[in-house]
């Protein structure tokens, strides 16, 4: 039971991160000057807003399992370390869920491998 509610967790995480990085890229969109890529519509002009980069997501996803791995590694050290707000459970959660947030960069940056190779075996 423990295990669904990590994952939950974990996933919730996820979803998180997901609305920060639209929300982030929202608000840089409105703070740009008006582009002359506009769209006439029926309530004024609206501007057209660009996805965020598929670069710029990959590397807020490396920098946040990164934040996540040091974070276990600095409970890690203090429970080794005998301080008293640290308990092993905390510890241990927060090892799973960086070393499942590890396993799942990794999974993407094979599947961008394998796709960018796919691509390059096409005839032209």
């Amino acid at each position: 039971m423990d295990n669904r509610m990590d994952i939950a967790n974990v996933l919730a995480d996820i979803r998180a991160v997901r609305a920060q990085m639209a929300q982030s890229h929202r608000i840089q969109a409105e703070a740009l000057p008006q582009k002359p890529g506009v769209i006439e519509g029926t309530a004024g002009r609206q501007a057209v807003t660009e996805a965020p980069g598929f670069g710029d997501m990959l590397k807020q996803a490396v920098s946040k399992v990164d934040q996540m791995q040091q974070s276990a590694s600095d409970l890690r050290n203090a429970y080794v370390k005998g301080e008293p707000d640290v308990d092993l459970a905390k510890v241990m959660i927060a090892s799973q869920k960086s070393s499942l947030a590890f396993q799942a960069l990794t999974q993407v940056r094979n599947r961008v491998v394998q796709t960018y190779e796919d691509i390059m075996k096409m005839p032209i």
